[in-house]
């Protein structure tokens, strides 16, 4: 049985177990918390960071390169379109999120609102997280809100994708720390997270987290 390894509340975590539930694949989580970690796990994840990866004697790290691999060998169902454009696009929103939500809603939102109080006995900084949330958000979210069809459930045609593991998986973070995404300023945004947050790979993970963390 595969190994993933890395905390559960980390969204990058979070992306490869939601795409191994999605394709029915058992697992185990070994819960590495990615500070000061050991020169063995230093072995598979040479950067010290959540996740990695364990199939038998192959090691991966990094959530992009774990998903990629998983689609090679579980390809049903498939989380990456089989149209050029719409792949690229998959990819792009997925970056869209590990590359720039996670920036804001990460360092600025989850770590001092959750993380610090919680785990590091750190007073969190509410003028931080408040300008975060209502200034550095808000143009991300727009972008979002451009990008999706009416009613749609998926980024990307309709087709639910690494894009949509992606982005729907920071703003369990963000919902996690107390924060929403205001419906009537984001309608689409909303319904859409709303959608892909029901599905079961996702319920169960948020279930999980929510009763870590006692909200």
């Amino acid at each position: 049985m595969p190994t993933v390894y890395g905390v559960a509340l980390s969204p990058f975590v979070r992306k490869v177990r939601v795409a191994l539930a999605e394709k029915r694949v058992a697992y185990d989580l070994d819960p590495v918390v990615p500070v000061n970690v050991s020169p063995e796990y230093r072995k598979i994840s040479p950067l010290g960071k959540v996740p990695a990866f364990r199939d038998g004697d192959k090691t991966l790290a990094d959530s992009s390169v774990i998903l990629a691999y998983l689609e090679r060998i579980h390809p049903n169902p498939p989380l990456y379109p089989s149209d050029p454009y719409d792949y690229a696009r998959a990819l792009w929103f997925e970056e869209y999120a590990d590359g720039g939500l996670v920036t804001i809603i990460g360092p600025k939102i989850f770590f001092p609102k959750v993380v610090a109080p919680r785990f590091f006995n750190q007073k969190t900084d509410e003028a931080m997280v408040q300008k975060a949330f209502e200034e550095e958000l808000p143009p991300m979210l727009d972008y979002l809100e451009s990008e999706l069809a009416p009613g749609a459930a998926t980024l990307v045609g309709r087709q639910f994708t690494v894009g949509d593991i992606g982005v729907a998986s920071q703003f369990v973070n963000l919902f996690l720390a107390g924060f929403g995404v205001d419906a009537r300023r984001w309608p689409k945004l909303a319904a859409y997270l709303s959608a892909v947050h029901e599905r079961p790979s996702f319920r169960s993970s948020i279930a999980e987290e929510r009763a870590m963390l006692g909200v």
